[in-house]
């Protein structure tokens, strides 16, 4: 198996904290690797990190840190083998409300980062994490929404544009030093332990899922028409560390997604699988929200030599399994909204 040529190696993992950093860490220990983390973890109340998570702070490779700040990431990479560049300011919505949060996470953090990637010679390859809103809302000859690789970068957003800049940047700075990169889109992901946040419009099977467990209606923001390839955090994390080591990756961009277009929609009928008695309202379009598209995995087989297995299906089945398991996870302002009705 591929990944265990990670056995041994250290590995930066910036972003940690959060859901696709958690799992990270967790496959890479899995394999053998160790890994060196670091996360602000200012996204979520610390008890969310510590219970859903899985985060302990008193591990000795758990720093908390800004890697916008100077000199932090220089710190921590001394001997690293790799680095997954995950940490940002990752919701759209909360982007467009604070943009200069969104360029000092996403652009000046990942500055740092590629600038201590390319000084340290013991780097073997950096992953830049990216997004499929780089795509915007493009669509391809005969009205198809499968986006590929080649496809010109038309962000629509401030989070879209920042993770543009950030591909370009990592080319840039890396291609430079000779330091090996490979840069992933991911598009949708969802999966356990995911938690809303207040005021997002993001993270679709969570929203939804939460508020069905609450009895409160689920929103089809544009009437759900928009299409999401939703990919499956455990995928995610698999796909990225493929990246991470696969010959093929060097100094390329891929897409990680399941190939499969899902409506909004269709998300909200395999959520009344599991809560029948739900209702659905149709509410407006927020801004910046793409009609979106799926992913072309052509590139991502060929390169990593290896595809998706969770089904949005079985992944749903999965978030509500979790979330009647651990109804600890919806948060106090989201039950508010159901004394309120």
């Amino acid at each position: 198996m591929i990944l265990e040529q990670l056995a041994g190696a250290k590995v930066l993992v910036t972003g940690a904290g959060g859901l696709v950093g958690s799992r990270l860490t967790a496959q890479l220990r899995r394999v053998g690797a160790r890994p060196v983390s670091v996360c602000k973890i200012d996204a979520y109340p610390r008890r969310v990190y510590h219970d859903h998570f899985g985060i302990t702070l008193d591990d000795p490779d758990f720093h908390v840190g800004d890697i916008a700040q100077p000199g932090v990431v220089r710190r921590l990479i001394d001997g690293c083998d790799y680095v997954i560049h995950a940490a940002a300011l990752a919701d759209v919505a909360a982007c467009t409300r604070r943009p200069l949060e969104a360029i000092e996470a996403n652009i000046v953090g990942t500055q740092h980062v590629l600038d201590a990637a390319a000084a340290t010679p013991s780097v073997r390859r950096v992953v830049f994490v990216s997004s499929a809103s780089v795509y915007g809302n493009q669509t391809a000859s005969g009205g198809s929404a499968e986006f590929a690789e080649d496809a010109p970068l038309q962000p629509l957003s401030v989070y879209g544009t920042s993770k543009a800049w950030g591909e370009c940047e990592t080319s840039a700075v890396l291609g430079e030093a000779g330091v090996s990169y490979a840069i992933v889109r991911y598009f949708s992901v969802y999966g356990e332990p995911q938690t809303v946040k207040e005021n997002s419009h993001s993270w679709v099977v969570a929203w939804f899922c939460m508020r069905a467990a609450l009895g409160l209606p689920l929103h089809l923001n544009g009437g759900g028409h928009q299409v999401r390839d939703l990919m499956h955090v455990d995928d995610i994390a698999t796909g990225t560390l493929h990246a991470l080591v696969a010959p093929a990756a060097h100094n390329q961009t891929v897409n990680i997604g399941t190939g499969i277009g899902t409506t909004i929609r269709q998300v909200a009928d395999l959520v009344r699988l599991h809560y029948p008695d739900l209702t659905v309202t149709e509410t407006p379009l927020p801004p910046g929200d793409p009609r979106g598209g799926y992913a072309s995995i052509r590139r991502m087989v060929d390169v990593l030599g290896w595809r998706s297995g969770i089904t949005v299906a079985e992944g749903v089945a999965r978030y509500t399994a979790w979330l009647k398991n651990t109804p600890s996870a919806i948060p106090d302002w989201l039950r508010q909204s159901t004394a309120q009705l």
